[in-house]
């Protein structure tokens, strides 16, 4: 009888680590699920360019973004990537470990220096002076880093009117 007890009480034991373990792993899946709700996507747009001190054979700029945040819930970013094509072709890239916030239904400004080798340079330099057009195609790609796996992605093309001096001696 003392043993069927005993069998009894180890049987509940179980039993009710069971359903905290269930119970747990319910509410773990609720909140991941939570994180995976449908977003809008982020925009980003070049608003300026400007010249930084290069090393060697490369050419440095601090790219200008603004990022457009169309959700409900605020983005924090410890980390920002960018890759930036001109005229349909791989042109520069950067990275910045800048962090921040862009607000819910808000905007910020996110400067990322980025860098140009020289052969990318002389090539984008051929294209420019083959086109006929006063003004630059330009696809943007990257991905704001958050913590705990919350990467935003975004993208954007659009046009930048070449610079004052580069139009008058074409």
């Amino acid at each position: 009888m003392k043993l069927e007890g005993s069998f009894d009480r180890a049987k509940s034991v179980l039993s009710d680590k069971r359903r905290i373990a269930f119970t747990l792993l319910a509410v773990t899946f609720m909140v991941g699920c939570a994180g995976l709700a449908r977003q809008d996507p982020v925009q980003a747009y070049v608003v300026g360019v400007e010249p930084l001190q290069g090393e060697g054979l490369e050419l440095r700029m601090l790219v200008k973004l603004r990022v457009q945040n169309p959700n409900d819930t605020p983005i924090r970013y410890d980390g920002i990537y960018v890759d930036l094509d001109v005229q349909g072709r791989p042109f520069a890239s950067g990275v910045s470990d800048a962090s921040g916030e862009v607000p819910r239904f808000g905007e910020t400004v996110i400067s990322v220096p980025v860098s140009i080798s020289a052969f990318r340079l002389v090539r984008g330099a051929v294209g420019v002076l083959n086109t006929q057009n006063e003004k630059l195609q330009y696809a943007l790609r990257g991905k704001l880093a958050g913590p705990a796996f919350n990467t935003v992605r975004f993208s954007a093309k659009g046009e930048m009117a070449l610079p004052q001096g580069v139009q008058e001696g074409l």
